[in-house]
């Protein structure tokens, strides 16, 4: 499993890397960490923006969702049954968006591993048609060292990955999902909303410091792809939605 990680993922990436470096005017590896994270964003792009267009089909829906479980609230097999039958007559599929995170998923932790291990060059690892850099600056911007740590860039990555995680993750809740007393799997949800909002954020920042000044600015350079995505087709999303009230709003 290891030689086939390397062989086809991390072997590619770190060469891709390195390529980037001797083409990057100074030989700037913190540039190159930014092109690379791009690359690879715009090579899953088809993957991730139908992911991020199920997300925002699925907030369309969340006043529908909230009229079911109010409905059906007492009968569980009956609101999963309304519900699905509501994505499905909007063409959502639920279930896509852990799909294509579990393939995205190996290429990203590849890019994570070539930019914690693959700032040095490695001669055995270089493929024969990729020049080796003549020249290779690791400080990016003047001041900060690709290979130390860089507590700017630590805390870029924190607040990056928390406006990420409040665009894309749904609102908690603030009361039952029945309108009654709040449950256990109300708490559970709003306790695991809170991890992820809150305490991600800090954990990315702690990893970001902790390891590399590159990994934070791969990390950071991701997380505004991914705002900038998810802004872009939530806006669609609103003005699609905007449309679509609008024509049965004449209609009635």
């Amino acid at each position: 499993m290891t030689d086939l990680f390397n062989t086809f993922l991390f072997e590619p990436l770190y060469n891709a890397l390195i390529f980037l470096v001797d083409v990057m005017p100074g030989g700037s590896v913190g540039f190159s960490v930014i092109a690379l994270t791009l690359l690879v964003k715009l090579l899953l792009f088809p993957l991730s923006h139908k992911s991020v267009r199920t997300q925002a089909k699925m907030r369309t829906l969340d006043a529908d969702i909230k009229r079911i479980k109010k409905e059906h609230g007492n009968d569980k097999q009956e609101e999963a049954k309304k519900i699905m039958e509501l994505y499905q007559a909007h063409g959502v599929n639920p279930f896509s968006g852990c799909f294509l995170l579990i393939i995205q998923l190996p290429i990203i932790v590849a890019l994570y591993w070539v930019f914690l291990k693959g700032i040095d060059i490695k001669p055995e690892l270089i493929y024969s048609f990729i020049p080796t850099p003549e020249q290779v600056s690791t400080m990016f911007l003047g001041f900060i060292d690709m290979h130390g740590k860089s507590i700017i860039l630590a805390f870029l990555a924190g607040a990056t990955q928390f406006f990420q995680m409040r665009l894309s993750l749904p609102p908690m809740p603030t009361g039952s999902t029945d309108g009654g007393a709040r449950s256990f799997k109300d708490e559970l949800v709003k306790s695991m909303g809170i991890q992820m909002r809150y305490i991600m954020p800090v954990i990315v920042a702690v990893i970001s410091y902790t390891i590399s000044a590159a990994v934070a600015l791969y990390w950071t350079t991701s997380n505004l792809w991914s705002i900038g995505h998810e802004l872009v087709v939530r806006q669609k999303a609103q003005k699609i939605l905007a449309h679509n009230t609008e024509k049965e709003s004449h209609s009635v």
